[in-house]
């Protein structure tokens, strides 16, 4: 299993490397996993999420492929929002389909300048509307903690998610993920990601790059229980405006 991440890895690996150095940009070094930023007052970002889940990795399908668009403003330097909408592809031996997943609004704050915290802390809060109005609408609370040290960054997130109804179900997740900065504009990572209500946790590496006006992250992860996806890939473009 853990060849054809490689595999799957080195190609994308190969497609950022591809993009030009020419504009510079706002980055994400982790795929999954939230640092401590958020966007600078005034400023606008569109961003480009796809992520495929592959059951077994051994078949072809079943597979679901999740496009989701972003746009994303900054309030004040500390303070930002954005609305997500979300689409999903289900490929079976049977059929194909797509549908609309609904939208999700996501407000950041961060709580002082980087670095002079002894543990820079931003806390994340998101609203999701499912696409089929007959499901309850859900929350999810982030705590994000994040350190650098010389060009290492390290970044954590507990997360906490919550269907609104009477007894809704409660999850409990986590991100984290640790990159080093090779140069200004090139990251490499290693980044896992879990849940420890369903008992699916995964690990893998990713790689990003970015410009003041373009950026692209890719990353693999593998699953390390039964319940787990064998894979699961992400790659996230933004641009910046």
């Amino acid at each position: 299993m853990f060849k054809k991440i490689a595999i799957v890895f080195t190609i994308c690996l190969l497609g950022v490397a591809c993009i030009s150095e020419n504009a510079l940009a706002d980055r994400r070094s982790y795929v999954w996993t939230y640092e401590y930023q958020t966007m600078p007052k005034g400023m606008a970002e569109a961003e480009f999420y796809l992520t495929e889940e592959q059951k077994n990795i051994d078949k072809a399908t079943p597979n679901i492929w999740k496009p989701q668009v972003e746009l994303e403003y900054g309030i004040t330097d500390h303070f930002d929002v954005s609305m997500y909408q979300m689409f999903e592809q289900s490929n079976t031996d049977e059929s194909g389909d797509f549908k609309y997943e609904g939208f999700k609004i996501r407000t950041r704050y961060r709580v002082s300048e980087r670095g002079k915290l002894p543990v820079d802390v931003l806390f994340y809060l998101e609203y999701i509307r499912p696409g089929d109005f007959k499901e309850p609408n859900e929350l999810e609370e982030k705590l994000v903690l994040a350190k650098d040290i010389g060009n290492f960054n390290i970044s954590y997130n507990q997360i906490f998610a919550q269907k609104l109804e009477s007894g809704g179900v409660a999850e409990y997740e986590y991100a984290t993920g640790i990159s080093y900065e090779i140069t200004p504009t090139f990251k490499i990572g290693i980044e896992s990601k879990g849940n420890y209500t369903d008992r699916k946790y995964y690990i893998g590496p990713t790689v990003g790059w970015a410009t003041s006006k373009f950026w692209i992250s890719a990353g693999v992860v593998g699953g390390l229980t039964n319940r787990s996806d064998d894979l699961q890939t992400r790659l996230i473009v933004g641009v910046l405006f």
